[in-house]
């Protein structure tokens, strides 16, 4: 059997809790556990859109959803002992780097007191035996140099929200240091994620959202800095490897704690105009604008990932290159914008990956 599949069956009946489960990546994982026989419970603000993933999907009638903001710790807490959870994912964040410009409170409330309750809700839930605590690749001090970034590299952030990933992961660290090593039986890693695209994703300043937004309106896709590099990966890669993380947490949490990075291989590390460009050939028609401004607030230029740890600890690595990322992202939103049922066609998806088809 294959060990993703092998892991992904490991949930079967297990107690599952998601912070973030009505966001992109957050709703693909409850998807995924869902299927795969867990027991999900979600916890999360209310989705933004009518056509977020999470609604398409029908995720409330799914799973155990309950929404909540996580800067609520009562709140937080009494959805915790309710599910008595064995692993959490904590994905909840505010997640949008220039939304971060233009609200910086927000984001420093959400993505650190946010992850400070979710932190004080473990520690108080006995039944938790595996934590993995999302952050970002922007947790790193961003000194665009040509290498990836690896997990014992300085932290930093120029801008209010790769500040608040980088102090949330100080935060973990400080209750692994204080209150988690001691704690039998209990494993707790943070995970650093390169960009993640795919099906479902409609959130403002996102450039897969605004190109497939142009496209669908048959307008020209708007690019800011097309020249940033990014290493793009499928939102199933990295959550192959939190369930795979999750799983080696549980079982051996001396060996797998720690900060983990999740990125593609080197092929997929493109500019913002490679990725656009490549979406247009795959939906068929489109042509590309650049309207940059000197205004626009700063934004890391070059930033990849050294995944080496994962590749070689936790036996995880991508299993679609760049252009299968960018092909099984236009046919999700051609196919569901065409009327097929988003569930079906993100299940088909999920089913592909596991099975390694790329076509």
């Amino acid at each position: 059997m294959d060990d993703l599949v092998a892991t992904v069956a490991l949930f079967r009946g297990k107690r599952v809790l998601l912070t973030g489960d009505t966001g992109f990546k957050g709703s693909w994982l409850a998807l995924w556990l869902a299927g795969a026989g867990a027991e999900v419970y979600g916890y999360a603000l209310p989705a933004e859109r009518e056509d977020d993933h999470f609604n398409l999907l029908c995720l409330r009638d799914r799973i155990t959803h309950h929404d909540g903001d996580i800067r609520d710790h009562a709140e937080l807490g009494a959805f915790f002992q309710s599910a008595q959870p064995e692993f959490v994912f904590h994905l909840a964040a505010q997640a949008l780097v220039r939304r971060s410009y233009r609200d910086p409170k927000e984001t420093l409330d959400t993505n650190i007191g946010g992850s400070v309750n979710l932190l004080e809700c473990v520690r108080e839930t006995p039944s938790v035996k595996s934590l993995v605590y999302i952050t970002s690749d922007k947790c790193y001090r961003n000194k665009e140099w040509i290498w990836g970034y690896r997990e014992n590299d300085e932290l930093g952030g120029h801008d209010p929200y790769s500040a608040s990933k980088a102090a949330a992961e100080l935060v973990l660290s400080a209750y692994g240091n204080s209150f988690f090593q001691s704690r039998p039986g209990f494993g707790y890693a943070s995970v650093r994620a390169g960009n993640v695209i795919g099906g479902g994703d409609w959130s403002d300043d996102r450039i897969v959202p605004d190109c497939l937004r142009a496209l669908r309106n048959s307008e020209p896709i708007v690019l800011r800095k097309p020249q940033s590099t990014r290493p793009w990966q499928h939102v199933l890669e990295p959550l192959g490897g939190y369930m795979a993380l999750a799983a080696s947490l549980a079982r051996d949490p001396a060996r797998f704690s720690g900060a983990w990075n999740f990125g593609p291989d080197g092929e997929a590390t493109q500019t913002v105009h490679a990725l656009a460009q490549k979406i247009i050939e795959r939906w068929g028609s489109g042509k590309i604008e650049i309207r940059g401004a000197v205004s626009d607030p700063h934004e890391a230029g070059l930033l990849h990932l050294n995944c080496d740890k994962a590749r070689h600890v936790l036996g995880w690595r991508p299993r679609w290159g760049f252009d299968a990322t960018v092909s099984k992202t236009v046919d999700w939103y051609r196919a569901v914008l065409a009327g097929e049922p988003a569930v079906k066609v993100s299940n088909k998806q999920i089913e592909c990956y596991m099975e390694k088809v790329d076509d």
